[in-house]
Order: C-alpha cells, then structure tokens, then sequence
C-alpha cells in the first residue's frame, strides 16, 4: 500500500510542478510535426520543379508555351483552340487549393488530463492532494517504531 500511495503522490506532487516542462513538451511535439509536415511538401515542389526543368531541357517548344500563359498573353496561331476559364472555375480552384493547403488541425493532440490541469486552481489542488498522498503514505504505512523496554533496575 505504501508504494501505491507513494507513487500516485509523487506523480501527481510532479505533474503540477512540471506543468509547464509537459506543455512545452507537447507544444514542440506539435511544431516539429507541423515542420516535418512543411519539409515534406517542399520537397514534394522540388520534385515537381525539378520535373518541370528536366521537361524544358527535353523540349524547347514548351519555353514558348509556358511564357504565353504564364505573362497572359494569347497565341495567334489559327489551328489552336485555347480554353477559357470562367470566374466561377477560377473561384472554384481557389477555393480547392486554400483548403488543400490549410488543412491543419484545429485542436492540438494534447492530452485530456493536461487540459485540464490549466487552470491554476486544479494545479492547486493536484499539488495539495500528492503532498497529502506522500504523507498519508509515510504516516500510515511506515515502518514501525520500535517501543524501548525498560529493564527494571535491580
């Protein structure tokens, strides 16, 4: 019984004190996740500008195709029929990129229990509670005192 009182005090006397250490913890757990995350789709762009540049090398008739749409100017060439995008596809591919790239999670994965410890009137009470808990275990389940006999004096 000793150990079990023992324990839980100790673990909750800690976890108030080192609320903040946990915190932190979490929190940088989160941003390392978030910048593994980044690293990974820029490398995923490397990858496709590097595709993009290997394609230039390959054929230099996409050099004159790219600059045409990229600087918005129309080709006059009479055997090409070139699309046209309307505001509402173009709203609508907005649309489909903001929330393809901001997709981050709303609520951060930290656990139940250190949400609620917070607020300082719970850290309070944890810390008062594994205090207890230690000296309830080393009151009650202690070791023994041995009592002295007192020999009688002849």
């Amino acid at each position: 019984m000793f150990v079990v009182f023992f324990s839980i005090g100790a673990a909750a006397l800690s976890g108030s004190i080192l609320f903040t250490d946990l915190l932190r913890y979490y929190n940088n757990r989160e941003l390392l996740k978030a910048e593994k995350e980044l690293s990974n789709r820029l490398k995923s762009l490397n990858a496709d500008y590097d595709a993009l540049l290997q394609q230039l090398r390959n054929d230099p008739n996409l050099i004159k195709r790219i600059t045409l749409v990229t600087l918005g100017k129309e080709d006059n060439d009479a055997n090409t029929i070139y699309p046209k995008a309307t505001a509402e596809q173009l709203a609508a591919a907005r649309k489909a990129l903001t929330e393809e790239t901001s997709t981050e999670p709303a609520d951060t994965s930290l656990p139940r229990w250190l949400t609620r410890c917070r607020e300082p009137r719970r850290r309070t009470m944890l810390f008062f509670a594994g205090a207890g808990l230690i000296l309830i275990s080393f009151m009650c389940f202690g070791p023994a005192k041995e009592k002295n006999k007192k020999k009688p004096k002849s």
